[in-house]
């Protein structure tokens, strides 16, 4: 059953559920079956043990489905260092459906995600983060 939503439309998928990411458990399997049911699959990009992983992860979730997809990039350098700019940039790169950010400020990778056609959705924890984020639209 497709349920049409400004979100459903949005995202081009037919149910307005989004799969939350969770390490460890978000790969291309997960992903590609709730993409396949019609919401929108999420890849865990933090899973990946790097950048060009991820870019591996993306490439099988696109051979599991046709169907639009995401990735979760949960930006916290004090407790997890990570290269955030190469995993943005492969994001961008495979232009996936949409990037859902939690954490720290994404503020330096939206212009680069947009250009590449990559919707941001950034989880906020109180109303003043949300208001904070949506600043940097």
């Amino acid at each position: 059953m497709v349920i049409k939503t400004a979100l459903t439309e949005m995202l081009g998928i037919e149910a307005p559920i989004i799969q939350g990411g969770m390490q460890y458990v978000g790969y291309a399997e997960m992903a590609s079956a709730v993409s396949n049911a019609g919401g929108l699959g999420i890849l865990t990009g933090l899973t990946q043990s790097s950048p060009e992983d991820l870019r591996k992860e993306i490439q099988r979730c696109r051979k599991m489905t046709n169907k639009p997809f995401g990735v979760n990039m949960t930006i916290l350098p004090a407790l997890i260092p990570a290269d955030y700019d190469g995993y943005v940039q492969v994001i961008a790169e495979e232009r996936v459906t949409m990037i859902e950010i939690a954490g720290g400020s994404p503020a330096k990778y939206i212009k680069l995600l947009h250009d590449h056609g990559v919707k941001v959705l950034h989880k906020s924890a109180t109303v003043r983060h949300a208001l904070k984020a949506k600043s940097w639209c």
